[in-house]
């Protein structure tokens, strides 16, 4: 068993490491261009939006607020009828790129930090290099990779979306990996 707090600095570096990568996957390479389709009639649907004034929130459409509500005739024509979605509304003006970025290295940190708790807990020092990237390179992969599968399930993303998200999530998890097997405790 290794100590979490013996563990510090591959904690740190895989974050990093993965933050890196990851801004050069999503602004240098081109396949997640493709994730997010432009609504017909933008400017149209966009003002019509604005005159409802929509609160920043998370809306699904048609709503139903109850499981009973769900078998009503008259909601399951709204359904028949469509469109059926999920809409994420975020506050007008520019995004902060900052607070996403300083939000997503957070994030980051927290996966190394289960990926050093799982590896931790089930590997001793001197744990050869091959046995400590698996652990952590699946721990990595399940938390930035396999996390996505629930967006595809439950809220209708394209699967093709998702499996770039894997795709992505099994880098991260490498990477992790890799920084974890480098700087083990001997």
């Amino acid at each position: 068993m290794v100590e979490l707090t013996a563990l510090w600095m591959p904690i740190l570096l895989s974050a990093v490491v993965v933050f890196v990568a990851s801004s050069i996957i999503h602004m240098a390479l081109p396949y997640h261009k493709s994730d997010y389709k432009k609504l017909p009639n933008e400017e149209k649907v966009l003002e019509a939006l604005r005159a409802l004034g929509l609160a920043p929130g998370s809306y699904h459409f048609p709503h139903c607020g109850s499981h009973k509500d769900m078998k009503t005739p008259e909601h399951t024509e709204k359904l028949n009828k469509g469109p059926i979605g999920l809409m994420t509304v975020f506050p007008a003006g520019v995004p902060n790129m900052g607070k996403y970025l300083g939000t997503w290295f957070a994030y980051c940190l927290v996966v190394s930090v289960f990926v050093a708790y799982v590896a931790g807990r089930t590997l001793g020092p001197g744990t050869q290099y091959l046995a400590v990237f698996r652990i952590a390179g699946t721990v990595g992969f399940l938390s930035y990779g396999i996390a996505h599968a629930h967006a595809s399930i439950w809220e209708g993303r394209a699967w093709s979306t998702t499996f770039k998200f894997f795709f992505d999530g099994l880098v991260y998890g490498a990477l992790t990996a890799g920084v974890f097997g480098w700087l083990w405790p001997r």
